[in-house]
């Protein structure tokens, strides 16, 4: 650790990291949509872990309130390369491993979150219990270990990134109609954040100076607010109609106007959705409704929901009606059977989609 005489800003910058983690710990908890609480285990599985290890940032208090301890500077340092890769890794195999059903992921996590404990427990013990407990070698074999685990979750982290990267060449569009569909463009945004944090993680255990670890702090909290930016909006389904100058008039000819086109646009959905049965299309995308229909994507997507409830909801009510009489003309079929013949990708995806809709009911 360099001596210098910059306590006080080691402090601030410290600081200001931290407030960052709890800003962010605040927001995530407290700030949802209407969707999200009603369907808060399939939109945002990652939501309650989010918050949890943001907060695991205030183990670091010790050198926020004394800088110029030389365990509580080991703790800071060795934080960051340690636990962030984990920390990204696990959000990204929680939230997207979740919309894709893919449970085999925990047990790789847990495994991973078990070790960064491991490591990082005897430096929170020597910061917080005054006298301090890595002494000498102890501290330097420490230091070796610490890299060894990051290096690691490292690999942990490029795990994730590489499946999310499959996901996403398995899904071009957003818009599904069935519950496992993928959020492609959510996933574009924040897969690639473990390298984003990547040279500002380790730039203060490389060169042990806490005059360089202040601007790392600084970016740190600013990329903090970056994400939390970001993963804010990931599924908030904001329908905006695209009215002319004209449009904008609230006279009668305009209500007519408008009544006419709702009207059209609601025929055209129900002859493709429901009387042509493209919701027997397992993979139906609001995409495919747009081409059957006369105006453009926003008003189509208007009409959906404040005419069927959503374009998702709408096409699985249907779903579900056509499963219950495909199970009454064929008592002997399967489960299984039942759901692909009624649009459905499987029966998980049947069963996910009745479980939703009964809840709003």
């Amino acid at each position: 650790m360099m001596c210098t005489d910059n306590f006080y800003w080691y402090g601030v910058s410290a600081a200001a990291y931290l407030v960052t983690c709890w800003v962010f710990a605040g927001v995530r908890w407290f700030h949802t949509c209407r969707a999200p609480k009603e369907r808060h285990n399939y939109i945002w599985p990652d939501r309650k872990m989010q918050v949890f290890f943001y907060l695991l940032g205030t183990c670091l208090l010790p050198y926020v309130l004394n800088p110029g301890s030389e365990s509580a500077w080991m703790l800071w340092k060795s934080y960051f390369p340690c636990t962030y890769y984990f920390y990204c890794g696990a959000l990204l195999f929680c939230f997207f491993g979740s919309v894709k059903q893919w449970n085999r992921w925990k047990k790789v996590s847990a495994i991973a979150g078990a070790i960064t404990m491991v490591a990082m427990v005897p430096l929170v013990l020597d910061a917080w219990i005054p006298g301090g407990m890595l002494k000498g070698s102890c501290a330097k074999i420490w230091g070796s270990v610490i890299v060894a685990v990051s290096i690691l979750m490292m690999g942990y982290a490029i795990m994730a990134m590489v499946q999310i990267w499959k996901w996403m060449k398995e899904t071009r569009d957003q818009n599904y109609s069935n519950p496992e569909d993928f959020p492609a463009d959510y996933a574009h945004r924040v897969w690639l954040a473990p390298v984003l944090f990547t040279p500002w993680l380790w730039v203060g255990f490389i060169t042990d100076s806490p005059d360089v670890m202040i601007v790392a702090n600084l970016v740190l909290a600013v990329l903090n607010i970056i994400l939390l930016i970001n993963v804010m909006p990931a599924w908030r389904r904001v329908v905006i109609l695209s009215l002319s100058e004209e449009d904008e008039e609230h006279d009668e000819e305009h209500d007519e106007l408008v009544e006419d086109r709702t009207r059209k646009i609601a025929e055209e959905i129900v002859q493709f959705v429901e009387k042509d049965k493209g919701y027997m299309d397992a993979h139906l995308k609001l995409e495919h409704v747009v081409e059957h229909c006369s105006y453009g994507r926003s008003y189509v997507s208007g009409v959906l929901s404040d005419r069927f409830g959503g374009f998702s909801d709408y096409v699985n009510t249907l779903r579900l009606k056509q499963y219950d009489a495909y199970m009454k003309e064929n008592p002997l079929a399967t489960t299984e059977a039942a759901a692909e013949a009624s649009g459905f990708t499987s029966y998980l995806a049947y069963h996910r989609a009745k479980e939703r809709l009964e809840k709003k009911k």
